[in-house]
Formats: C-alpha cells, structure tokens, sequence
C-alpha cells in the first residue's frame, strides 16, 4: 500500500512539473534598419498550433510588466510576443523619456506599423502560432498602438487596449477596420477623458467597426500595472493601480479571445 501511495504521488508530481511549461525566451529581429529586442512566451508542455497575441508595451518600454503579462497569455494556451516598438529594448526610467520615446512613434506612425508588423511576422512564423489566428493587446501608449493599427486595416482577428489612447491624427475609414476591438478603460483617466472616449466611439460606429468600450468607475489611468501607484508618488503623476478593474479587464479580455478564436 506505500508504495501504490508512493507511486501515485510520483505520478502526480510529474503530472504537475509536465503541465504548464512556460517558456519565455528574448527574441531579436530587424524592422528597417534596427534591431528589436523582444520576449516570446508560450506553454512548452503541449505541441500543435495555437492563437498568437501581441502584447505592446507602456511607454515605458518592453520591461519586466509586458513580459509577465506574455506569460500569463501563454498560461492561457498562447503564443505571446511582447513587441519592442522603441528598438534596441530601449526602456524610460523618468516620465520626460517616455514620452520622448513614445512619441518618436506616433508622430511616425508608418515607422510603428513596419515596427509592429517586423514583431507579427516573428510571432505568425514561430512553430506554434497559427498564423491564422492573430490578435494583439497593448498597454498605454501600447494600446493607442494596437487601436491604430486596427484603424489602418492591419489584419488582425482582434484587438484589445488597456488604458490607452484614442485619440488619432489618422481616423478609421468606412469598411478600413477588420479586427473586432475591445476598449477597457479607467472613467477617471485623465489621458483618455470622457469626450475621447466619445469620440472614439462615434468614429468607430461611422467606420462600421465591431467594437465595444467598457468603462471602470474611479479607475485612473495605468490601472493594471501595480507600479503604477509608484511610478504616481515618485513623479506626481495622474495614474494609479485598481486591481479590481484589472481583475475585471483581464477577465475581459479573456473572454473576448475565447470567443473570437473558437469560431
């Protein structure tokens, strides 16, 4: 009997060592003339293909937070990229960075599309991924990423932005948006304000995309990242953490790939 009993609890401790093999591996590749330095996440303990989501970065850059967020992706049975959209992994260490960094993309947004697609090419052609089936989410500055480039046709089954921007220099044509989008946001974020928020709404429904917006009441902006009420004291910033509108968001998003990618 101890050793059935013995026997069985060594079977169980393989079962769960097997189960959920997260990999993270750094990934160079080339958009243009620079090189970028991303993260490839996936779960390791299955073979056969699976969706691929992009994850773009805060305008922080591609750190440590849009790498956890490429594996918890991965423990949900994908293959997660966190894309480099500032090159050589350049990563902002005070706000006056950040937004130099960040804006060096929006205001050239043909050099963040080349930039985003050089990261969905090495996410299609990974051994995993189905190519077919690609979605992409992105944080702050990131999510004002992943909305343009649904706005600009980028094929992509979805796309889902956490407290970033909506607003854009370059509007959503009628019949240009194919991915189905989801829109999370913080009711008290000061960087996408209410009239944003409407206005966004009012170009996706004249572009005829499949959107939705969900507003968390007393969310401010950077309401998922937990150093977000940090990075607020040190440089007195409108933004804070609510794990409560980050469980919901994910759980959110969660829902939105499960439906898009089972059809």
């Amino acid at each position: 009997m101890v050793r059935i009993i013995g026997t069985i609890l060594f079977m169980l401790a393989v079962a769960v060592t097997a189960y959920g093999e997260i990999r993270g591996e750094p990934v160079d590749y080339v958009a243009g003339d620079t090189t970028m330095k991303g993260y490839l996440a996936y779960d390791d303990s299955f073979s056969g293909k699976r969706p691929g989501i992009l994850v773009v970065h805060e305008w922080w850059g591609n750190n440590d937070y849009t790498r956890k967020r490429a594996r918890m992706l991965a423990e949900l049975g994908y293959v997660a990229l966190a894309a480099d959209m500032y090159g050589e992994g350049k990563q902002a260490q005070h706000p006056d960075d950040a937004g130099k960094f960040s804006a060096e993309i929006r205001k050239n947004m043909p050099l963040g599309r080349e930039r985003f697609l050089a990261a969905r090419k090495v996410l299609e052609e990974f051994k995993f991924t189905d190519p077919k089936r690609i979605g992409a989410i992105g944080y702050c500055f990131g999510g004002g990423v992943v909305l343009q480039m649904a706005r600009d046709g980028v094929d992509l089954a979805g796309v889902v932005s956490f407290h970033g921007g909506l607003a854009t220099e370059s509007r959503a044509k009628p019949g240009s948006v194919k991915a189905k989008i989801l829109v999370l946001t913080g009711a008290d974020d000061k960087f996408a304000p209410p009239a944003q928020v409407e206005a966004f709404r009012k170009e996706m429904k004249a572009a005829g995309a499949d959107f939705r917006i969900i507003s968390y009441p007393g969310a401010l902006h950077g309401f998922t990242n937990p150093e977000a009420d940090s990075y607020a004291k040190k440089f007195n910033m409108p933004i804070g953490y609510n794990a409560d509108a980050d469980k919901k968001s994910w759980a959110e998003m969660k829902a939105f790939f499960q439906d898009i990618f089972r059809k």
